[in-house]
């Protein structure tokens, strides 16, 4: 058996916004969600040169050296918003999320800064694997709020980190072991915080394909509002020596790292928006 994972991705404008701040990346090896902030060009052009960075991990890694190349990858994105921001200072205050996969046979590496999520769809059972990094989930994991105040927390997207080049970053980094028949969701908060947890664990336990389900999500949160961009990616585990498997996959880039003219070159494959695909897991 070799173990893989097949894939789609897709960014969404959403219903209120002029533009689109957020980016992906989805290939063999790496997954990833940036949501940029910062308002006019800021926001956009942070996630695309975080995904523009991130994606150079696309690559085999060894397993025992996944925790600290992510780690790595993610210094060098924030160094790189830094240097934007000493060449442009208008563009002060721009930053960006990040949640991102890293994959080595049956292992990977998680990282998380901000307020985007990953998700794990395993046995029928959706958990959340990724914490939020905001104000309001420290005062509820503090118990200082309940989950009932959550939702209407006057500061409830106030972020505790981000990567904007000011500061140091501390990424939350977990190692895990992936199974066959798992199911991984990355998503920026314009998809979790416009429909309900058990909304997304229907659609993701409902709709075997990952192209269709992704755009399903999509649906579901501008029909919950849209206000805010959309953008995520499904993984699904596989056997690729099956006899069905599909054929392998190149690598995805969507949203503003797409827009802003990144071409299929310098991700290995092409950059269509929505597209999907598989890929070994590892070696």
């Amino acid at each position: 058996m070799t173990m893989g994972i097949r894939f789609a991705t897709r960014s969404d404008v959403g219903l209120l916004r002029d533009g689109n701040e957020d980016s992906a990346y989805a290939g063999s090896r790496l997954l990833a969600v940036a949501d940029g902030m910062g308002g006019h060009t800021g926001g956009e052009i942070a996630s695309a040169a975080v995904i523009e960075e991130l994606k150079r991990l696309d690559i085999d890694v060894a397993e025992d050296e996944l925790l600290a190349t992510l780690g790595a990858a993610v210094r060098r994105a924030n160094d790189t918003v830094h240097a934007i921001v000493q060449s442009d200072p208008s563009l002060q205050g721009m930053g960006t999320t990040l949640t991102a996969m890293l994959w080595s046979g049956s292992k990977l590496a998680v990282v998380q800064v901000g307020d985007s999520r990953a998700y794990l769809l395993r046995n029928g059972d959706l958990f959340q694997i990724t914490h939020d990094q905001t104000l309001v989930q420290q005062l509820l994991d503090d118990g200082k709020i309940s989950e009932d105040h959550v939702a209407s927390h006057p500061f409830r997207s106030l972020l505790l980190q981000a990567l904007d080049g000011r500061t140091q970053v501390t990424p939350d980094l977990q190692l895990r072991e992936a199974l066959l028949g798992d199911r991984y969701l990355l998503c920026s908060d314009g998809l979790w915080s416009m429909v309900t947890p058990e909304a997304i664990h229907h659609a993701l336990s409902t709709i075997a394909d990952p192209e269709q389900v992704v755009p399903h999500l999509i649906d579901l949160a501008n029909a919950g509002g849209g206000r805010d961009n959309i953008t995520c990616v499904v993984a699904d585990v596989v056997d690729l020596t099956a006899p069905a498997s599909p054929s392998p996959a190149v690598p995805i880039v969507v949203g503003a790292a797409q827009a802003a003219g990144q071409s299929p070159g310098q991700a290995g494959g092409p950059a269509v928006l929505g597209n999907a695909g598989t890929a070994p897991a590892g070696t």
